[in-house]
């Protein structure tokens, strides 16, 4: 293993994934095969670390997962082919936001809902019961469970924001 060997949790491995594609995706520069075989560990990693999350307090705890690594792998390649948008991983949630519209099918066949308070589109794998009946922005969402930033502008070099 060369790619995975900090990651802990699911989140942590999910993050490690979208930074990784963004640097070794052929579509942005990178080689091929050395894709491929990040790929391949992510999918062994993913075996290991799938019911391993973190909580907003930083522990750590275990949930069963129905998700595949095939699922999150197409819906990073498919976001990372979309330009003026910006992507962010809040603990096992996927946000897009930026200039969505002209991406809005194709947000939709990925199975995204669109948040219309938040001017934000979410994707989420388990089913998600709400527990208060309280609203939570996106920046009290990212206080919670932590946040990784990600930007393409027009010309797909992308940016990593922490």
């Amino acid at each position: 293993m060369k790619y995975f060997t900090k990651c802990k949790t699911a989140e942590d491995l999910k993050k490690e994934y979208r930074k990784l594609a963004k640097q070794l995706h052929p579509d942005l520069g990178g080689d091929t095969e050395e894709f491929k075989v990040m790929q391949n560990e992510y999918e062994i990693m993913w075996e290991r670390l799938k019911n391993i999350h973190t909580n907003s307090e930083g522990e750590t705890y275990t949930k069963e997962t129905t998700e595949t690594p095939q699922e999150f792998i197409n819906i990073i390649n498919v976001l990372t082919s979309l330009s003026d948008i910006e992507v962010e991983i809040c603990g096992t949630w996927l946000w897009v936001s930026g200039n969505t519209k002209a991406h809005k099918e194709m947000l939709k066949e990925l199975k995204f809902r669109y948040a219309h308070k938040k001017q934000a589109w979410y994707y989420h794998t388990e089913p998600y019961r709400k527990r208060s009946k309280r609203e939570l922005t996106l920046d009290e969402i990212r206080d919670m469970f932590g946040s990784e930033k990600y930007n393409q502008s027009e010309n797909k070099t992308p940016t990593l924001h922490s």
